[in-house]
């Protein structure tokens, strides 16, 4: 299912996706994680907001959860958007959301970026820095922050070894692609898929790692939730 919005829809070069489909099991809510709550509005109106008005964005369409193409509509209309160009119905999995909300990306395109409405708090220097590489000879960029903690390879309770968490970084969203790249990675088998950037890199892709940010904590949990409306 394909829906317009009520946004004049500027096609430009620049196209966001932002995938909206997961479901709100985890948080303990009867609706799809993008409608929780934070601070008296839906999560997914905080990245529809902050995309909607940054400079670096020309167009967007929303991937959502069946059954709520018309609400996530209804809000873009209520924040008064002007870049929604659409709405579509998310798949099963995260990997066949961002392949339904690629099909509605216009051929002229130049460059795609892909959010998850999990990660809220999404601002213009994360977008500029994950677009900087694609000027560089490179297919994708991914925000990322270095892993933390300590890493076990655990089986049935039992630790098999502690893995070194040298060069191992957590990736985060917006991603950003040439179009041509992500069209083709997307074309093909999407299993096993854990992110876009796993799908460019495996069709051949180079993807650039730039510097994260810890406010693009992806809300899971009712403390995540907590957490992030604590930043705003």
């Amino acid at each position: 299912m394909r829906s317009g919005s009520g946004g004049s829809g500027v096609a430009g070069a620049t196209w966001a996706l932002v995938v909206a489909a997961g479901t709100g099991e985890r948080l303990g809510i009867d609706r799809p994680k993008a409608f929780a709550d934070l601070r008296g509005r839906p999560l997914l109106a905080e990245s529809l907001d902050r995309l909607d008005r940054s400079p670096w964005v020309d167009a967007i369409v929303v991937a959502a959860a069946p059954g709520w193409e018309e609400p996530s509509i209804l809000l873009s209309e209520e924040l008064a958007t002007t870049k929604v160009v659409s709405c579509v119905t998310g798949g099963a999995t995260r990997a066949e959301s961002v392949r339904a909300a690629l099909a509605d990306v216009s051929e002229e395109a130049i460059v795609v970026l892909v959010h998850d409405a999990a990660r809220p708090l999404v601002d213009d220097a994360v977008i500029e820095r994950v677009l900087k590489p694609l000027g560089e000879g490179f297919d994708g960029a991914v925000p990322a922050l270095p892993v933390p903690d300590t890493l076990k390879r655990v089986e049935l309770g039992v630790v098999l070894e502690t893995v070194s968490r040298d060069g191992l970084f957590g990736a985060q969203t917006p991603q950003a692609f040439l179009a041509p790249a992500l069209r083709s990675a997307y074309s093909g088998d999407l299993s096993g898929a854990t992110d876009c950037a796993s799908l460019v890199e495996r069709s051949g892709g180079r993807v650039a790692v730039v510097e994260g940010d810890r406010r693009l904590l992806k809300v899971t949990t009712p403390e995540d939730l907590a957490l992030v409306e604590s930043w705003l």
